[in-house]
């Protein structure tokens, strides 16, 4: 029966309740239905919402998870959805805070049944799309409404007439409501103080004087006129103390396991083999020549048909494959996980950063930055001061509020974890100085909060409390400011593990196995190496101030020897080959880059732990060995650089030694190329295949080739939106996503569309900033987007972006070497071109520059024409001689 039958029956009902009952005798049974329909009626068309319902949303990823999608599992002719109680408690426990069932825990909980209903309510009669029926009792009338009465009981009931009887008025009681009333009212409990404000007589009427003082003194001409303390009188502040107390509801349990003491074990074997005898004897058998010659013919068409076709392969698989290619799949779109923003730290600022922690799963760091000018920030940099500026993290486990809070002197524009131990952060600030922070402290919080431990072991609830709210923490190490950058730093990256670099900038064996080093870039035209351990330029003075300086309370001594001292110990810059000046970097790029992504082959095998887990004493650590150092030559040292000018340079960071002074000076940049109109945000590195590398800048993005000078190959039209932010795909090959500024993520997919995105999805209504994707599992990939408003957006991945093609690294690879030979075959039709083009300017040329013959008199004219007249006459002679007509010519000529 559909909603508006079972709402329509107890009407008709209600309608004859209003009667009273005659003596006539009743059918047997009638009375128990009529009872239970007037019930019914009286609830359903009692005012406002019935007391045995609960109107709630469902999300589209719930509704995926209980199947209750609307107009495919629940439909307006089928509304109901029975959803099993441990179902919902399961998800309750999965998702927590973000389950929709969440507000109604406790009603679930205590539910009698196994089994509650879901209604779907399309004419929102209730305000929500769903409600959920919390009494058994509800359930089975609207799952078994009571059958509809007959003619004859219709009009059995139309006869009974009841007579109305009013409400009569009953004495009020009082429980002391009044005086608690009474006490709250706000009395006046003073007496009033009369004031009598007047004027000498003699000075009515008098002239006014008035004053004026220089509007540059005070800033926008405002005077402040600020309160003093009155000292003649005081007024006592009344206080209320009130104590509130929440208990937690506490569970005990309990479990015994029986532990197994593990052995190894082996098992030795040898195959059973026949004799030499037997072996003969089998052989030489005619059963088995009778065997051989039966099969043989059957085996050798077996064989022939393998060589045509692979006898052996899927068919099935490989079409469904196919077909997954194209988007197979239905789910084809971003959709939005979640979204974190803090209306108090991330309000109105732009993220300017985002890292996924490498080790806890869910736990994702932003770093934010003002929304102001150059000019406008100097202007109120006053007010900047007061506002802290901080590094967010945020779980999936509690999207309202942050779990941690880094501390930064100002705005930070680009940070990174580090590699070997995530519990190290760096990061870039606005000033130019280069910070330090040491989370370690709070590793086990961080990782409780998320749900994640060490040992896998379930939860038994007897785990040590957390404590709420985010935590501070302060920076440990801050580099020297005069020594620095002198603007800001805009991306900055971890060396790899494997190597350190030396003064010069020539890569050595790392045998600590930690990333000890970085580098930076800022538009100040320079490129900066540091080192985190102890420096060894430093200062007798220098020194003593480190060793005496004393840590603030709670701030680790991790970085203590670097604090304030730190300074770069190679400083690069840029210059212009072919001009005077110097590039200004925005985005760099290595060649041995660390990327932080899990591929699929690396997620079916555990990841691999880290060399230690105990604490790194990096001021313990020294710089390789000069005595004996290990150079390692199989170390690409060449890197690309993003410009503010939107160019793309390709240079090494080993330094030369300058013929005239002796001193190191960096090496000019091989290779520049200029293609974007603005400044580029992005140069990364595919994770696939790292010869090739995307920039974004300007109003267009580009994808380059390491080794080919010549430009891009492939680069896209300019957009009619500013692209703001991209990255590549981590799972497959020829997928990356770019961020615009109206909003909008274009999803490019090269084995489909070249020409244009293969979807555009809008995430937000502010300019996207930045774009971080990360693998939680194999089955589950987030893409997190940053916009200039302050808010996160997780987004989770479909399936046919993040599920490989067959063979989709080798036909992305084979379609980027089709383009690196379009583009030599274009350079060399070019230089072909040119070279023709020289040759016909010289061919003209020389053709303007020959001399002209002499002119010929009239004359030499009329000589050199008798003559060849003359010449013509013997040959005519000759020939007629020889044709024995020279007689008749002659009588013809005497005749004449």
């Amino acid at each position: 029966m559909s909603t508006r039958e079972s709402s329509r029956s107890p009407s008709r009902t209600s309608k004859g309740s209003a009667r009273r009952p005659k003596s006539k005798e009743k059918k047997p049974g009638s009375g128990k239905r009529k009872a239970k329909k007037q019930e019914d009626s009286e609830v359903a068309s009692s005012p406002g919402q019935p007391d045995y319902i609960i109107p709630l949303v469902l999300t589209s990823k719930t509704q995926e998870i209980f199947q209750c999608r609307i107009d495919e599992d629940i439909t307006q002719e089928n509304p109901f959805k029975l959803i099993r109680k441990d179902d919902i408690i399961n998800d309750l426990k999965g998702r927590a805070a973000v389950s929709d069932f969440h507000p109604f825990k406790a009603l679930v909980t205590e539910y009698p049944g196994d089994e509650l209903l879901l209604v779907f309510d399309r004419d929102f009669k209730y305000g929500q799309n769903f409600y959920l029926v919390i009494t058994e009792e509800a359930k089975e009338s609207i799952l078994h409404p009571p059958e509809a009465l007959t003619e004859e009981e219709d009009k059995e009931d139309d006869e009974q007439e009841y007579s109305y009887k009013p409400p009569s008025p009953k004495p009020w009681v009082s429980l002391g409501s009044e005086k608690e009333i009474e006490d709250e009212m706000v009395k006046q409990s003073h007496t009033k103080i009369k004031f009598m404000i007047s004027r000498i007589q003699r000075k009515f009427g008098a002239k006014v004087n008035f004053g004026d003082h220089n509007a540059s003194d005070v800033k926008d001409g405002y005077m402040e006129c600020t309160s003093y303390q009155d000292k003649r009188f005081s007024i006592k502040i009344n206080e209320r103390d009130t104590g509130i107390q929440v208990v937690p509801f506490t569970q005990e349990n309990s479990t015994q396991t029986k532990w197994g003491y593990p052995r190894n074990a082996c098992t030795q074997y040898t195959p059973r083999e026949f004799t030499e005898e037997e072996r003969k004897a089998c052989l030489s058998s005619k059963d088995f020549k009778d065997f051989v010659n039966s099969v043989s013919l059957r085996l050798e068409l077996a064989l022939q048909q393998n060589e045509i076709m692979n006898a052996f392969l899927d068919d099935w698989k490989a079409l469904s494959e196919e077909e997954n290619t194209f988007g197979g799949k239905s789910d084809s779109h971003l959709k939005e996980s979640q979204s974190f923003t803090d209306h108090l730290f991330s309000n109105a600022k732009t993220i300017s950063g985002i890292n996924w922690h490498p080790k806890i799963h869910g736990l994702v760091a932003v770093s934010m930055t003002e929304r102001l000018s150059f000019e406008d920030r100097v202007n109120i940099s006053s007010k900047i001061l007061l506002k802290p500026s901080l590094i967010l993290f945020w779980s999936f486990t509690d999207p309202l509020h942050p779990q941690l809070m880094l501390e930064c002197p100002d705005d930070i524009y680009c940070f990174q974890f580090c590699p070997s131990d995530p519990n190290i952060i760096a990061g870039g600030c606005f000033n130019g100085q280069v910070v330090l922070w040491d989370i370690s402290k709070y590793q086990e919080s961080l990782m409780a909060k998320a749900g994640v431990s060490k040992n896998t072991a379930p939860k038994t609830g007897l785990e040590p409390s957390v404590p709420k709210g985010p935590q501070l923490v302060r920076y440990c190490a801050v580099s020297s400011i005069e020594h620095g950058h002198k603007n800001v730093i805009t991306d900055i990256h971890w060396l790899p593990n494997n190597f350190e670099l030396s003064n010069a900038g020539n890569p050595y064996e790392n045998k600590s196995g930690y990333c000890l080093q970085l580098v930076t870039c800022s538009p100040d035209c320079s490129i900066m190496f540091w080192d985190i351990r102890p420096q060894k330029t430093l200062t007798a003075a220098e020194k003593k101030n480190v060793e005496d300086k004393q840590m603030p309370h709670g701030v680790p001594d991790t970085f203590k020897y670097i604090d304030l001292t730190w300074r770069p110990f190679i400083r690069a810059i840029l210059p212009k080959s072919d001009m005077s000046g110097e590039y200004s970097p925005m985005k760099i790029s290595l060649s041995e880059e660390h990327h932080h992504c899990r591929t699929l082959d690396k997620l079916q095998i555990q990841a691999k732990e880290d060399k230690t887990e105990g604490v790194v004493e990096y001021k313990s650590l020294r710089a390789a060995s000069a005595k004996n150092p290990k150079l390692l030559d199989d170390i690409n040292t060449k890197y690309f650089v993003g410009t503010e000018d939107g160019e793309l340079v390709y240079t090494d960071w080993k330094m030369e030694k300058d013929s005239d002074t002796g001193k190191l000076i960096s090496s000019k940049p091989l290779q520049a190329n200029i293609l974007h109109d603005g400044a580029v945000n992005t140069v990364q590195r595919s994770p696939f295949l790292k010869d090739f590398i995307l920039t974004v800048g300007g109003w267009n993005f580009a994808i380059w080739r390491e080794g080919v000078t010549s430009g891009p190959i492939f680069h896209s039209c300019c957009s009619q939106k500013r692209l703001t932010a991209a990255h590549w795909s981590l799972s497959r090959t020829g997928v990356f996503f770019i961020g615009k500024e109206d909003g909008n993520v274009d999803v490019w997919d090269l084995l489909e569309k070249t020409h244009e995105p293969s979807q555009t999805q809008n995430i937000a209504a502010a300019p996207i900033t930045y774009i971080r994707p990360w693998i939680a599992s194999s089955k589950q990939h987030f893409l997190a987007v940053g916009d200039d408003q302050g808010t996160l957006h997780i987004l989770e991945i479909p399936w046919n972006l993040r599920h490989p093609s067959a063979n989709e690294n080798a036909s992305v690879q084979h379609y980027f070497e089709r383009e690196v030979k379009h583009v030599e075959y274009s350079n060399q039709r070019e230089g072909l071109r040119a070279t023709a083009k020289k040759q016909l300017e010289l061919k003209d040329l020389s053709a303007k520059t020959e001399t002209s013959p002499p002119v010929k008199t009239k004359e030499q004219t009329e000589v050199e024409q008798s003559k060849e007249y003359e010449l013509y006459l013997q040959f005519e002679g000759s020939i007629l001689s020889g044709l024995g007509l020279s007689k008749e010519k002659e009588e013809r000529t005497e005749k004449t």
